[in-house]
């Protein structure tokens, strides 16, 4: 389900009847999985464990620069979504997969590791830290080119992975991201030196997730 630019909340409404439509069809379901895809214009989103610490700036300032914030109820800490950025909301039915928390998320990180590798970016996983990373080198730091934070309730899933491809990075210098203040973030755009169309990048991504899950999406 390709949903275009979408505003963040109005998204975060379609999320929700997904996912109660998900929770009626359990019953002898198979492993299916809808998916939406979509950019969002400037926008934070704490999750409900996150420090609002990490917000570096007010809300004078995020008016300013024309962005919102939202506490949602997600897991992981505050992130940032924005033009030129793949978001991908799975809504799935984990036991029908056989998955538990842990290993969807491992299977998510999958997805993205597979599908940068296509475009010819190395990227891997950091202990203690979901989400995927490209290795420090040379004078490159340690940085990340991929977020995740999902919710599951009664085995179905919510939220999702948010994949920059040409972002806007300045934007991330007003949060930690995800509390890792230390580490860069970066883009497929910046580390390949080129544009790469999001239309491609969806393509590729639909193609990895439906090896990776080893199912169709809707």
């Amino acid at each position: 389900m390709d949903c275009g630019v979408v505003e963040y909340l109005r998204c975060w409404e379609l999320q929700k009847e997904l996912f109660e439509k998900a929770i009626e069809c359990k019953k002898g379901a198979e492993a299916q999985a809808t998916l939406i895809l979509c950019e969002h214009p400037h926008v934070y989103t704490l999750g409900r464990n996150g420090n609002p610490g990490n917000m570096l700036v007010d809300a004078r300032f995020l008016q300013k620069i024309g962005a919102a914030c939202h506490h949602i109820d997600r897991g992981g800490d505050i992130t940032y979504h924005g033009p030129g950025q793949l978001v991908v909301y799975p809504i799935l039915d984990l036991d029908a997969f056989g998955l538990g928390i842990r290993g969807y998320i491992d299977a998510l990180e999958q997805t993205v590791i597979e599908t940068v590798a296509e475009l010819g970016i190395v990227a891997g996983r950091r202990t203690g830290a979901a989400g995927v990373w490209l290795a420090a080198s040379g004078d490159k730091p340690l940085r990340k080119i991929c977020a995740i934070g999902v919710r599951a309730s009664r085995g179905v899933t919510m939220h999702g992975l948010a994949l920059n491809v040409s972002t806007r990075l300045e934007y991330f210098s007003h949060i930690n991201p995800c509390g890792f203040s230390a580490d860069g973030v970066t883009s497929i755009e910046r580390e390949l030196g080129r544009t790469v169309a999001m239309e491609e990048v969806k393509t590729l991504y639909k193609r990895h997730f439906e090896k990776v899950f080893d199912a169709k999406i809707n």
